[in-house]
């Protein structure tokens, strides 16, 4: 368990900017609907651009149909998606409004800088509006605008890259167990022959010594 961890902290030393966004891992909805999240960002990333896209890509995650947020703090749309940044309280609001479910899928809310990009990502869930319960009560309009999640309800940075490297992390992990079990056996097997070859050689002094003393006995003059 412990190596593990160590590699994990280790990760968060090589990407300096682990933990400089938060939000929901998951956010849902039905067909029509519309939903909302939060992303909240650091100091350091209040004057960069923000920006909301989808995740596309097998092997590399990269983003497409990115839209980005306005400069002067108003609310800016473009289709379906609204961005709303908010320098004074370090966050980002995200709209989407009329959900169909091809806009199921994963996205990324992110933060423009030099070298690579802060991000996480966030999977967005579309339930066909044939599943929706008989009991909730129909929108009055177009729109079934849900309240943004509170602070409290934001789950720990998901960062790409660390999503890419768990695999290896865990392999690194697993052969770095094992070679200390190999190395702890090749110690306790060495001590094990230091102290047999010891005996042995204690065993064979005593051995040699009554051997002299019975021969010395039989014939005294041989030693004499």
């Amino acid at each position: 368990m412990w190596p593990l961890v160590l590699v994990l902290l280790w990760g968060c030393l090589l990407f300096p900017g682990c933990g400089a966004l938060v939000g929901p891992k998951e956010i849902s909805g039905f067909e029509g609907d519309t939903v909302s999240l939060q992303c909240t960002y650091r100091e350091e990333l209040r004057k960069h651009k923000k920006y909301w896209c989808k995740e596309s890509g097998f092997f590399i995650s990269r983003c497409s149909s990115t839209v980005y947020a306005g400069d002067d703090g108003q609310e800016r749309t473009e289709g379906r998606v609204s961005l709303q940044d908010n320098p004074q309280e370090l966050t980002l609001k995200v709209t989407l409004r009329k959900l169909t479910l091809q806009d199921a899928g994963k996205y990324f809310c992110g933060v423009s800088k030099l070298g690579r990009d802060e991000s996480f990502l966030v999977s967005l869930l579309v339930f066909p509006g044939t599943l929706r319960p008989s009991t909730q009560p129909e929108p009055t309009s177009t729109e079934d605008i849900r309240p943004a999640p509170s602070r409290t309800s934001l789950s720990r940075v998901s960062i790409p890259m660390v999503r890419i490297l768990a695999p290896v992390l865990v392999l690194l992990s697993l052969l770095l167990a094992a070679g200390l079990a190999a190395l702890g056996s090749y110690l306790l097997r060495w001590r094990k022959e230091a102290q047999l070859a010891t005996e042995t050689q204690r065993n064979e002094k005593v051995h040699l010594s009554h051997l002299n003393q019975t021969l010395s006995e039989q014939d005294p003059g041989v030693f004499g």
